[in-house]
């Protein structure tokens, strides 16, 4: 066996085996952003917002998973455990102590799915982009529309 082979086991034993996308791993509660269908910050799983996005992902996903962050209080997950109860999907609180994750709960595949959109916009963030684009637009028009 070639000195590197013996290192690289060694190493394995010492420090468990290594995994691809370390920090998407850290960030995505162990998984990885490609399996990902949903994900819910923390703040939005402390506030209960997102629920209605959740269900219906839970509802077109069935053979997902739902990943709790271990670091929020459990009282915060409730709603989501149960509507994972109401569409059978397990799930399981995540606590990694060495990774802190803005991310409050994720549904996954153990496969990719590449969905491009995973993020709930919070919906008081989508009336204020739309407004300033409104008034963006109000402004500019203003700048060639004639004055009598």
């Amino acid at each position: 066996m070639a000195n590197k082979e013996i290192d690289d086991i060694l190493q394995e034993g010492i420090h468990g085996k290594k995994q691809i996308k370390a920090s998407e791993r850290k960030r995505y509660l162990g998984t990885i952003r490609e399996r990902v269908v949903i994900a819910l910050t923390n703040g939005q799983l402390m506030q209960d917002k997102g629920l209605q996005e959740l269900e219906q992902a839970m509802q077109h996903h069935p053979g997902t998973k739902l990943l709790l962050n271990g670091h929020v209080a459990s009282r915060f997950m409730k709603e989501e455990k149960t509507l994972a109860d109401k569409y059978n999907i397990p799930y399981t609180a995540v606590t990694n102590n060495e990774a802190e994750s803005d991310l409050g709960a994720i549904l996954t595949y153990d496969y990719a799915v590449d969905i491009e959109d995973i993020f709930v916009q919070d919906h008081d963030e989508k009336g204020s982009e739309q407004k300033k684009e409104n008034s963006l637009l109000a402004t500019i028009k203003k700048w060639f529309t004639p004055t009598s």
